[in-house]
């Protein structure tokens, strides 16, 4: 993990450490550009106590241990890593974009954030994170066949999520919590005509198994429900303030509109994972990241010319190639090197 308390220039600068994140900066430091990444530590990968859905990444395998793996990958092409949290961006007259974070500035000329959002937290008492609260349908639904489920919610979200988890079990209550239904009346009709017990007592107490994952709930009325886990929906708070530095539109519910390749409206800006629309899925944030890291280097790449710049620059020289840093050039070479028999 790299250090810094002075500006630091590079082609690129990713802020945010998660899937998506380090699968753009895997890409541009491959391509031959000097990438840094930014983390400011945690996320929502990081709570996971297993990984799901990641082929060829098994269940044993915490979001710690695979981001760690993550990073130890970047750094032995050659990025640059620093655990450090951006508080502020700018674009400068030049096009390039200038960074500031908590211990050092960095300049940049394309800027990637993969900042995510934050799950809303319903009030204790709760299960841990992973044992018993969860917060991804298509992540943890499996664990969960012909089991008890709750889900913790009042909107329209909640009574979805709770009509879908039939798909997986035939014991699903939706828990209240002392509110009243916020979803709408067409979603009260239909989630009334699926067998779904609707729990309307707020939980007085919680009693957990010797392993730490949740036993029941104890609730106001004086009645204990057990259950194996379940989902809380109280939807999510983007981090947008970079993005709304820099003038990046936003969607009405906080995500960030973007092209095919991660593009804003703003030129050189680039958002993936989480933050823009679609499924909040590790594969998928590994994708957006990917198409990305591909996008930018097809923008920053030095060969090959064109035609303008042959005719008004000349040939390309021998000495001009290859396009590569000194540092990844010697990093590159470091890598072939010790994996040349594998």
């Amino acid at each position: 993990m790299t250090k810094t308390d002075e500006r630091q220039e590079y082609e690129v600068v990713v802020v945010g450490g998660g899937p998506a994140g380090l699968q753009t900066a895997l890409y541009t430091t491959r391509l031959g550009h000097d990438t840094a990444l930014v983390d400011r530590g945690g996320g929502r990968a990081a709570m996971m106590l297993d990984t799901h859905n990641v082929i060829g990444v098994t269940e044993d395998q915490s979001g710690n241990e695979f981001l760690g793996t993550a990073r130890k990958q970047l750094e032995n092409y050659g990025t640059d890593i620093y655990r450090d949290l951006v508080t502020d961006v700018e674009q400068l007259d030049d096009g390039r974009f200038r960074l500031v974070a908590n211990d050092g500035e960095f300049i940049a000329e394309r800027v990637v954030l993969g900042v995510g959002f934050n799950d809303k937290r319903p009030e204790p008492p709760l299960p841990r994170t992973g044992k018993g609260l969860h917060y991804c349908l298509h992540c943890d639904a499996y664990m969960f066949v012909d089991e008890s489920v709750y889900v913790m919610g009042h909107s329209d979200s909640a009574a979805y999520v709770a009509m879908i988890m039939l798909n997986f079990t035939d014991d699903v209550d939706i828990l209240l919590r002392g509110a009243e239904p916020s979803w709408s009346d067409e979603t009260d009709e239909l989630v009334r005509a699926h067998p779904v017990d609707i729990v309307e007592e707020e939980i007085s107490g919680m009693n957990k198994r010797d392993d730490g994952w949740l036993e029941s709930f104890e609730f106001q009325d004086g009645t204990v429900r057990e259950y194996k886990g379940g989902f809380a929906m109280y939807g999510s708070e983007y981090n947008t303030t970079l993005f709304e530095g820099l003038g990046v539109e936003l969607n009405d519910d906080g995500t960030v509109p973007v092209d095919d390749h991660g593009r804003t409206n703003v030129e050189g800006v680039f958002a993936v994972g989480d933050i823009t629309p679609g499924h909040n899925q590790i594969p998928v944030a590994m994708g957006k990241g990917a198409k990305a890291g591909i996008a930018i280097h097809m923008e920053l790449r030095e060969f090959p010319k064109s035609l303008e710049q042959i005719r008004a620059e000349g040939a390309v020289e021998p000495d001009e190639v290859p396009g590569i840093s000194p540092t990844l050039l010697d990093k590159a070479k470091q890598f072939n090197e010790s994996h040349a028999d594998d």
